[in-house]
C-alpha cells in the first residue's frame, strides 16, 4: 500500500505522492519534486526569436566551459550561439571564416 511521502500515514490523493494535509501546508510541496510525466523539468524548448548574447566566449567548442555556457545562455533564453564565438579549429581563426 503506497503512503505519502512527507507523513507516512494515509493513501496519497494529491499530485506529488502527498496526502491532501501534507500538500497544502505549506513549504512541504515544495520539498517533493512533481512525479507526473508532463510536468515542466529543466530549462525547456524554447523556440522563438532569441537575442544575441551580450559577449561572445573564447572557450573552443566541446569544452566544458563551452558547455557551461551554452547552459547559461539557454536558461536565460539567449542565442546559444555568438557569431564571435570561438572557432573550432586554428585554420578558420586565420582565415576569418569562422
Amino acid at each position: 500500500m503506497n503512503l505519502c511521502r512527507h507523513c507516512h500515514k494515509t493513501k496519497p490523493n494529491r499530485p506529488r505522492g502527498l496526502c491532501w494535509t501534507c500538500y497544502y501546508t505549506p513549504g512541504v510541496r515544495d520539498q517533493y519534486p512533481s512525479t507526473s510525466r508532463f510536468a515542466h523539468r529543466g530549462v525547456g524548448d524554447y523556440n522563438g526569436a532569441a537575442p544575441l548574447p551580450p559577449f561572445p566566449t573564447p572557450a573552443l567548442p566541446g569544452s566544458p566551459a563551452k558547455v557551461a555556457i551554452l547552459e547559461q545562455r539557454a536558461r536565460m533564453r539567449l542565442a546559444l550561439w555568438h557569431p564571435n564565438d570561438a572557432p573550432m579549429d586554428r585554420e578558420s581563426r586565420r582565415l576569418g571564416i569562422a
